[in-house]
């Protein structure tokens, strides 16, 4: 039930940007006035994508599973992984054109250049900060503001016409679902298979 709550949650502040009339599978999508100043600028969404990724991966490698943070940080780099291949076999598949592209948000199986569908970036963004939330928010409610991190690039993302309303909102889906499993597993995935001083981190590695 609370991962329910949680899911629910988070996708309706990521789906307040996308309630209005238009087309797409959803019929929410229509472009947005084209905007790519100030905090909505292409370089700060790759800055958070990166910078997201770099810390996730590397407070992971710097702990190892020795405590609840480090294992969190490997469940995020377990969600990170999958949603953002997940979302890329899908853009593969639907080849949907974004609309930078064209502004008929119907435009789908348009050939290996159109990947509109799904946002990677919104999925990997909410993949990463999902098990972290999941863990550390029933005791710290501040954490849940780390949902404010994707809402802001589905939104960056629609305004410099890198992807529809429906793109963002179910890269924002598949990223939150995989989060969840990732967070529910007996033990982190990706670690599991990578030799045992992954296990350590480096941190107590030189203690």
């Amino acid at each position: 039930m609370r991962n329910r709550r949680f899911a629910a949650l988070l996708l309706l502040t990521l789906g307040s940007t996308a309630a209005y009339a238009g087309g797409g599978p959803f019929g929410i999508d229509h472009r947005l006035h084209y905007d790519n100043s100030g905090i909505w600028k292409r370089s700060d969404q790759q800055i958070l994508l990166y910078g997201t990724v770099l810390s996730v991966a590397g407070g992971a490698l710097a702990l190892g599973d020795n405590d609840k943070l480090g294992d969190t940080l490997w469940r995020s780099v377990d969600s990170i992984v999958i949603a953002s291949a997940g979302a890329q076999a899908m853009k593969w598949t639907f080849q949907r054109e974004r609309p930078s592209q064209t502004d008929n948000p119907n435009k789908f199986f348009k050939g290996i250049h159109a990947q509109s569908f799904p946002s990677g970036e919104v999925a990997t963004i909410s993949a990463a900060v999902t098990p972290i939330m999941l863990a550390y928010g029933d005791d710290h409610p501040v954490v849940y503001a780390l949902a404010l991190l994707p809402a802001y690039d589905a939104v960056a993302r629609m305004k410099t016409h890198g992807h529809w309303q429906s793109d963002v909102l179910v890269g924002a889906a598949i990223g939150v679902g995989v989060g969840i499993w990732a967070e529910h597993r007996q033990s982190p995935l990706i670690l599991s298979v990578l030799p045992g001083g992954f296990k350590i981190g480096f941190v107590h590695r030189f203690d």
